[in-house]
């Protein structure tokens, strides 16, 4: 699993580069049009997580994860011939990363709901902070590979890369051999619902998960908006040429390899809520500086190298720590349905704040547009600051009861391995430059 989800993750960060610069230098899409470009990679988040919660807790996790790592290669393969043949404009883009969004989806449920069938308990920060260490040096590689690829070859190879490594994620997840019981699958439609609807009500009912909701959507709208600027302005204001945008963006993944490294013994000494407030503030409030810039092209990239791995860093912080506050606080009963319903509501946001970005971008101009995006990125922790995660100690809360489906009918729970409880998602989206990742 750890080796698949490492090459998964370096095809998806070298994928979200370069679709969006396909668009922006070869296409010469406008401010409006990347906007709605990165609204439709995302809308799946939105259309798609509850039912895909309900579904991935009904069928084994290895198994939904690899057969979505092999839909993804599929769609990459198909947008490498269309690009070798000439026919990959903007209509194609957008099929292709719909497509591709949806598959994620799925893969990103049913990969938390794996982490703890795998992983015990006393060990969710650890195993967390490995796996986040591999996403952190696909990161690093990732932007950077992405943007190189579509500077010195062309569009076609830059997606075939991406396929390739989808295509090996699929091999090393198929062979995972822990025996993973399959889940009870009967029930209608309006069963499925029921299941969705337990799922949002059991979010709903704990404070500690209801304020990683609200954080979550204010940090994933903010930061889907200051993204779409942040791509125009890379080229466009400071002129920086393709590779140079990988490296920009790449920053941020020496950062997050700091900072999953430093989420491992973090909370136990100054608490979680510190770490969570503290890393949220530094990472999202960094970005504030990026307006100003001005200088020659080599001063504004080392600073902007600077930015994306102090980003990086808080970031970081920020997803180990949530994902073992969340991991421990979910039963197993509720796994995928709670990962979908908090990806829903944080991810869900995603689409809405890349179109403001392109608004922001078109109507106020790129600096102005970055500014108030850049600005918006502080209430994430704020929320988190005023909420029962800003109190946390140094000790994991425990698990929240399950409510019952009927007054003498618990809900279902699927055997997890050893003590393990439910998984959640990341914090932060798979954006380019911090993973934009939760």
């Amino acid at each position: 699993m750890w080796a698949g989800q490492a090459v998964s993750q370096l095809g998806e960060h070298a994928s979200l580069v370069i679709v969006p610069l396909f668009a922006v230098v070869t296409l010469h899409a406008s401010a409006g049009q990347l906007g709605v470009l990165r609204a439709v990679g995302q809308a799946p988040v939105l259309l798609l997580s509850l039912p895909a919660g309900a579904w991935v807790d009904r069928w084994r996790a290895r198994t939904a994860m690899a057969w979505a790592d092999a839909g993804r290669a599929l769609v990459l393969a198909g947008a490498a011939v269309a690009g070798w043949w000439g026919s990959l404009a903007m209509g194609a883009l957008l099929v292709v990363v719909f497509a591709a969004g949806a598959l994620s989806v799925v893969f990103d449920v049913a990969y938390q709901a794996a982490v703890v069938r795998l992983v015990e308990r006393d060990r969710l920060v650890a195993g967390n902070s490995a796996l986040e260490g591999s996403r952190s040096a696909a990161q690093i590689a990732g932007p950077a590979l992405g943007g190189a690829l579509v500077s010195l070859l062309s569009v076609p190879v830059a997606a075939a890369a991406g396929a390739l490594s989808f295509a090996v994620s699929f091999l090393s997840l198929r062979r995972i051999r822990r025996p993973e019981p399959v889940p009870e699958r009967a029930g209608d439609a309006a069963g499925a619902w029921r299941r969705m609807g337990r799922g949002v009500r059991f979010v709903a009912g704990d404070a500690a998960l209801r304020a990683v909701c609200v954080a979550s959507a204010a940090y994933q709208f903010s930061f889907a908006a200051m993204m779409t600027v942040y791509l125009l302005f890379l080229p466009r204001q400071l002129h920086l040429p393709g590779v140079v945008v990988g490296v920009v963006l790449a920053a941020s993944g020496p950062g997050a390899l700091a900072g999953s490294l430093l989420a491992a013994r973090a909370p136990a000494r100054f608490g979680y809520g510190v770490v969570l407030v503290g890393g949220a503030a530094l990472g999202d409030g960094v970005f504030c500086c990026v307006p100003a810039l001005h200088g020659p092209p080599v001063v504004v990239a080392g600073v902007l190298v600077v930015v994306g791995f102090v980003f990086g860093l808080g970031a970081q912080l920020v997803n180990v720590t949530v994902m073992a506050v969340r991991q421990a606080v979910t039963p197993p009963a509720v796994q995928g349905r709670t990962a979908a319903t908090i990806s829903f509501v944080g991810m869900g946001m995603a689409p809405l704040g890349s179109l403001l970005g392109g608004f922001l971008a078109h109507a106020w101009g790129l600096r102005a547009g970055l500014m108030v995006a850049a600005v918006a990125m502080l209430v994430s922790p704020a929320v988190m600051a005023l909420s029962p995660l800003g109190r946390l100690g140094r000790v994991l809360p425990a698990p929240v009861p399950v409510p019952l489906a009927r007054a003498s009918a618990p809900v279902p729970a699927v055997p997890a391995a050893g003590s393990a409880v439910g998984a959640v998602p990341r914090r932060r989206g798979a954006e380019g430059g911090g993973g934009g990742s939760t």
